[in-house]
């Protein structure tokens, strides 16, 4: 039995704030050296027909985009309705390749542009380049992939403190 309390092992940064994502947002880097994990959480609202969203997850070596470079996954997970509050569960898509661009129009066109729409991509620390001294991540967003108003926002997670306290650790710098 644990007497930790949920937020003394997490963190929740809003690394993306909301946004017309049709233009360049600037995503924050997050540190995993004192977490097991993070849960990269992007939101977005209903948008256009044929605008489909393209997130790429980077790692770096420090909280400023040190040496970034892509960080590549295999599974992630959706739900997507008119209406998110209306409930629904997570779709788990797995990718036949590893990959770094989690692009909703291409290779299999999700239909998520007119829909409202979260996806969530579980990122252990072990995921990164740990041997080559990358612990941090972000994201970065391909905004040629739409060509009106695409509201959204990105949170990251990170979870399993190594160290749990009542203040727990930033993970926002290094």
């Amino acid at each position: 039995m644990f007497n930790t309390r949920r937020l003394e092992s997490i963190d929740i940064v809003d690394v993306a704030p909301p946004a017309d994502f049709n233009s360049a947002v600037t995503v924050d880097w997050v540190s995993l050296k004192n977490y097991d994990g993070a849960l990269v959480v992007w939101t977005k609202a209903v948008g256009t027909a044929g605008d489909d969203w393209s997130l790429q997850l980077v790692q770096a070596t420090a909280v400023a985009g040190t040496a970034s470079k892509a960080l590549t996954v295999k599974n992630w997970y959706y739900k997507a309705a008119a209406l998110l509050s209306s409930g629904g569960t997570y779709t788990k898509v797995t990718e036949a390749t590893a990959t770094a661009d989690l692009d909703l129009g291409t290779p299999t066109d999700y239909l998520h542009d007119i829909l409202q729409a979260q996806y969530v991509i579980d990122v252990r620390a072990s995921d990164l380049d740990v041997d080559g001294g990358f612990d941090c991540i972000s994201a970065t967003f391909d905004d040629g992939d739409c060509g009106s108003t695409s509201l959204g926002s990105i949170k990251i997670i990170p979870y399993g403190a190594r160290f749990p306290q009542a203040t727990p650790k930033s993970s926002i710098i290094d």
